[in-house]
């Protein structure tokens, strides 16, 4: 995939930092089972813009929650995504054959070995969120607000819902209203678990702070999964990293299927207004927040 300077001066050294951490947390692939583990491995440190990660750093950032009370959570809500890949690649879902400019895990393994990684990967997942503490960190039951935001956001009530909606669907059938529904669910409840993963560490959920931080994530999710619509029409496969048209050769509906090109990206830019809104708040404080969130609609891959 091509790169370019992040708009977001810290998104590096988030990634950095989540990266090092995934490798300490992931089974050895020498470990037995080995071909399992190594499928594991595989999916996850492949490389990935590491956008849930950086959210919830930023979103820690902003709350004076320390980075190493972050990490677990950082890698749980990376995981749930990168199984998420592996499973939507697979031929009964998207049957693709291309994920980051690499064969997808059921290509480089076997679609058994696939299945069984997504399963390891989601239940690794949980283990991180749910495992105590030694000396200072989260509370008990901090983390378990933290499971409770994480298993809400991966369910049938968030992606897994998501994706079977979108599955049922295709470009002639439904409205905005529909799609919209649809990438709430599939892409935008985990990113907004990204946020909430941090905000559960310093705030209740009934507080103003924490729904203006739940509010920007939302419309986040929508500006993200907006921007790739777009990028599966205007980027080439080689800065995707995966195959480029995806959506249209599976007769999907998109935001340029249902708005065109330009009434997407005037969507893109409302909903990014929309976030940019519930940060006001929070003064100069949410600037680390506000950089990422201009890197997720100015992305080219």
């Amino acid at each position: 995939m091509n790169s370019r300077p992040p708009i977001c001066p810290a998104l590096n050294q988030w990634r950095s930092r989540v990266d090092a951490a995934l490798e300490s947390r992931l089974p050895p692939a020498d470990a037995a089972p080995q071909k399992l583990h190594a499928a594991m491995r595989y999916a996850v440190l492949g490389g990935g813009k590491r956008v849930r990660p950086a959210l919830c750093y930023a979103t820690g950032m902003l709350l004076d929650v320390p980075l190493d009370w972050l990490d677990d959570a950082a890698c749980a809500v990376e995981i749930i995504h990168a199984y998420s890949l592996v499973h939507d690649d697979l031929p009964a879902m998207d049957d693709d054959d291309l994920r980051r400019g690499r064969p997808t895990t059921h290509r480089a393994f076997d679609e058994a070995t696939a299945i069984l990684a997504g399963d390891a990967l989601q239940c690794l997942a949980f283990e991180l969120l749910s495992r105590p503490v030694a000396g200072e960190g989260p509370t008990p039951a901090q983390k378990m607000q933290q499971v409770r935001t994480l298993s809400r956001a991966c369910g049938s009530w968030g992606m897994a819902g998501g994706q079977a909606m979108d599955l049922a669907a295709s470009a002639g059938r439904i409205d905005e209203a529909h799609l919209e529904t649809i990438h709430r669910k599939k892409t935008g409840a985990l990113i907004s678990a990204a946020v909430r993963l941090a905000a559960d560490l310093a705030l209740d959920e009934d507080v103003p702070a924490y729904q203006h931080l739940d509010r920007f994530a939302a419309a986040m999710g929508l500006v993200f999964q907006i921007r790739d619509d777009i990028l599966d029409i205007t980027a080439d496969t080689a800065t995707l990293g995966k195959r480029q048209g995806a959506d249209l050769a599976h007769d999907k509906a998109t935001y340029p299927v249902l708005l065109g090109l330009d009434g997407a990206q005037r969507r893109g830019l409302e909903l990014h207004q929309r976030a940019m809104s519930e940060l006001v708040s929070f003064g100069s404080a949410a600037e680390p927040l506000r950089t990422l969130a201009d890197e997720l609609l100015n992305r080219h891959c």
